[in-house]
């Protein structure tokens, strides 16, 4: 639909605004469920991106029941949203293995669990759980080529596994990879990629079953490789960005068919030359880790080119003589929508044409009450 993101109520808001529109947030649901055929045991989606009560709760309506997420915060607003199985895709270590017991004792009704990729941390998290008198349930993380975290998923992971079996505090749960590394646009080209890791995750999934530990769930992937891994019975799948999409999935993952649901709206606040406007969309609310021209894109005014950026102030070039004036209200798709969207405290919700209500982003505190 043309002009889809326009507002009628929008001169009653200030700006910069983050705000989601509410159908295309639900169809993007729709279509990743349709991507796994309906099958809701095996979608696992990651909330990093939109850290909101609100869209865990929109996860309930559709029967899914368990997340993924990377901080305590998130995992203790999943809790309180009605998610019972909640995947912490971080290992927990120093003081994060306290917040995790009581994370684990405010929520007895919920099953959380962790990453680990060595034996030292292990041993570490299993201390503190019978401290607590607590089993914890860990997730082996495997390193498939990113280089972030994970234990070497070509190394001996049978072995690793089955020495972390043997702690007391400690349950094997699964197999974890995250594979964000891939970036080629080509989909069969970034399938062909993750194919070896998920081989061999497979390979000795089936060897541990054979020497007692069975039942392990392999959760893999984000939405670069969704397409790959919803593909693939047996694996759960944990895309995050897919509730809003961006301007650098939209490029670079043409098989997926999400719609953006969460815009950028700024006000034109000064013409400081002939072909320059100023608006209020800084670094500070829009994510700026990329270059210049990769931080928010404007469909909408295919005129308009980056030029200058600060704190509170974007400066675009445009072509158009006499087109803007000051006070203009301009919509933005953002390049990166998980970190821009953790700069506003709520988002504004659209449904119809109208901005509605807002939720909260409640997560992007790195604390909530634990």
């Amino acid at each position: 639909m043309k002009n889809w993101q326009e507002i009628s109520n929008l001169n009653a808001f200030d700006t910069p605004l983050f705000v989601v529109y509410e159908a295309r947030l639900k169809s993007n649901i729709e279509m990743a469920l349709v991507m796994l055929s309906g099958n809701v045991d095996r979608f696992r989606p990651h909330i990093k991106t939109h850290k909101i009560g609100e869209v865990i709760q929109l996860f309930s309506e559709y029967q899914i029941r368990k997340i993924k997420c990377a901080t305590i915060a998130e995992a203790e607003l999943a809790a309180a949203n009605g998610m019972n199985d909640i995947l912490i895709a971080y290992q927990p270590v120093g003081f994060k293995i306290n917040r995790l017991m009581e994370l684990m004792l405010a929520f007895p009704e919920c099953q959380f669990s962790c990453l680990v990729d060595n034996p030292d941390t292990a041993d570490q998290i299993a201390m503190v759980a019978l401290e607590h008198q607590l089993e914890v349930a860990v997730y082996v993380d495997l390193n498939t080529g990113m280089n972030r975290t994970g234990f070497p998923v070509d190394g001996n992971v049978i072995g690793f596994c089955l020495a972390l079996s043997g702690i007391k505090g400690l349950k094997l749960k699964g197999l974890h990879a995250y594979d964000g590394h891939l970036h080629d646009q080509d989909p069969a080209v970034r399938a062909e990629k993750a194919r070896p890791a998920l081989e061999k995750i497979l390979a000795d999934a089936g060897e541990l079953a054979k020497l007692g530990i069975s039942d392990l769930k392999i959760v893999a992937g984000g939405s670069n490789t969704f397409s790959f891994y919803a593909s693939r019975e047996g694996v759960e799948c944990s895309p995050g960005t897919f509730v809003f999409w961006d301007d650098n999935y939209t490029r670079h993952l043409p098989e997926l068919e999400f719609q953006p649901a969460a815009l950028l709206i700024c006000t034109v606040i000064s013409l400081p030359a002939p072909d320059l406007i100023c608006v209020d969309l800084g670094y500070k609310s829009v994510s700026s880790e990329n270059p210049l021209e990769k931080r928010v894109l404007f469909p909408w005014n295919e005129d308009l080119t980056p030029y200058g950026h600060s704190e509170e102030h974007l400066t675009l070039k445009h072509t158009t003589s006499g087109k803007y004036k000051i006070g203009d209200r301009i919509y933005g798709l953002p390049y990166h929508v998980c970190p821009t969207c953790a700069l506003y405290e709520e988002a504004q919700v659209v449904r119809g044409r109208q901005i509605e209500t807002s939720w909260k982003i409640k997560a992007r505190d790195k604390k909530i009450s634990i």
